[in-house]
């Protein structure tokens, strides 16, 4: 057998989108996950659709993966930026004809400041391992009436920090930090980020929560 790769984790995702499996390995487990690829590449759910009905305006979406929700905002007529850091994600994204541009959240991006939505679907509120310092960096994505979108994970998650490598296709990522953040810790996440929770839904096991600036807050 031959060993796997050192790759990057994007890399590694990126390979993940071509058809390899691709499954997250949690550090000091020996389980693996099998990531939903096929669900992120393919069409929008009635999952999908609720989450986006909080999505308003001009809207950027974070970690867009291979472009489905971007696509389906745009097909809304919405104006809408996709942004990943997998040159393939990018690849496929522009393939659906959806402005994007290859960025890690925390580097520059257009139009700060001025988006009315950012969106952090698919579990992307855990990039960096530490919600709290990304909401703050999504915060000034946002104008003062904007709002933040974001995907859950499930109630009595609370706040989780993991690390975690991906593999895909004989590559293995090196180790990066991730984060689940559930309903039962949203609040105060999101207030320590200078935002404020505007509401918290449910459709069936899919938890939304939509997050508006401080100084806003109804």
């Amino acid at each position: 057998m031959q060993p796997e790769l050192m790759a990057s984790p994007a890399d590694v995702f990126g390979a993940g989108l071509c058809g390899a499996a691709l499954t997250a390995v949690v550090e000091g487990s020996a389980a693996s996950h099998a990531l939903p690829v096929n669900r992120w590449s393919g069409r929008v759910s009635g999952g999908d659709r609720f989450l986006l009905e909080r999505c308003r305006g001009t809207t950027v979406d974070l970690g867009c993966g291979p472009g489905r929700l971007a696509a389906e905002l745009a097909s809304r007529g919405q104006m809408v930026l996709g942004v990943d850091i997998s040159g393939e994600a990018v690849t496929r994204t522009r393939r659906r004809g959806i402005p994007v541009i290859q960025q890690d959240v925390f580097g520059p991006l257009p139009r700060e400041g001025l988006w009315d939505t950012a969106l952090l679907a698919d579990g992307n509120v855990g990039i960096g391992g530490d919600p709290v310092t990304l909401l703050r960096r999504v915060r000034r994505l946002v104008h003062s009436g904007g709002r933040v979108v974001i995907d859950l994970a499930a109630p009595g998650t609370g706040l989780r920090v993991h690390q975690l490598h991906l593999r895909a296709g004989g590559l293995t990522s090196t180790t990066f930090p991730w984060a689940e953040l559930g309903p039962d810790a949203v609040e105060h996440a999101s207030a320590h980020a200078g935002l404020a929770v505007a509401e918290v839904a449910r459709h069936g096991a899919r938890w939304v929560a939509v997050l508006v600036p401080e100084l806003v807050a109804p």
